[in-house]
């Protein structure tokens, strides 16, 4: 049966937009959940930006007893050695890949659309940004880690072997464990792409350093823009 993505929502800081930024949620949440994140970065020198949030299709998990939720792919289990839905993590790659194009279709340049996501959101956007044919303005990580690792080095785009990457992770994340965010931190590393690692003392959520950091890091990835 055939993932339904719905229409994202979208916020456009100012008119006319020079800058994306796609932003993935979690599991069992919607567009809406980074909605508040617009407003918080604020304080960052940002060019005008549009903030496009998507939402997951419906569809059972299995780490969740089979239970229906937004999903962006089935999740068997969250360690380095579980089986992965790549079948699912695929579907949503390529859905991803079409709202990139409906951008760049608006005006914006490949070099100005930033790829974030937050835990399962981070997976499909590090996939789909390590594999974009076209360099990326960067990929933006969160509490999250790389699926379909094993075939990375075989698929990578050239285009952006130095994609800009910041990755953000908990020191006492309940969900993705930090020792699984830091392999993936040292996979990207062992195949030569540039890591900005930063680390908070909380659980699987999001905090306000690390926002002023984000903000930080989005303003110098989309300073071309």
């Amino acid at each position: 049966m055939p993932l339904n993505y719905r229409e994202p929502l979208e916020v456009t800081t100012r008119e006319p937009p020079r800058a994306s930024v796609i932003w993935l949620h979690g599991l069992g949440a919607n567009g809406s959940d980074f909605l508040p994140i617009v407003s918080e970065l604020n304080h960052a020198r940002l060019p005008p930006v549009r903030f496009v949030f998507p939402h997951a299709p419906e569809q059972a998990v299995t780490l969740n007893g089979g239970y229906v939720m937004p999903s962006w792919y089935d999740i068997i289990g969250l360690h380095d050695v579980a089986p992965e839905d790549e079948t699912g993590i695929r579907a949503s790659v390529h859905y991803l890949n079409r709202l990139i194009t409906r951008e760049i279709e608006r005006g914006i340049a490949p070099r100005n659309i930033v790829l974030a996501g937050f835990s399962q959101g981070g997976n499909i956007a590090l996939n789909c940004a390590l594999r974009y044919p076209e360099a990326l303005a960067g990929a933006l990580i969160l509490s999250s880690y790389l699926g379909l690792k094993d075939k990375l080095a075989q698929e990578a785009s050239a285009a952006n072997r130095k994609l800009p990457i910041f990755m953000a992770q908990g020191t006492q994340d309940e969900i993705v464990s930090y020792a699984f965010a830091r392999a993936t931190r040292d996979t990207l590393s062992a195949l030569g792409y540039q890591v900005e690692w930063r680390e908070y003392p909380m659980t699987h959520t999001v905090c306000t350093d690390e926002v002023t950091d984000i903000g930080a890091w989005l303003s110098a990835a989309l300073s071309s823009a």
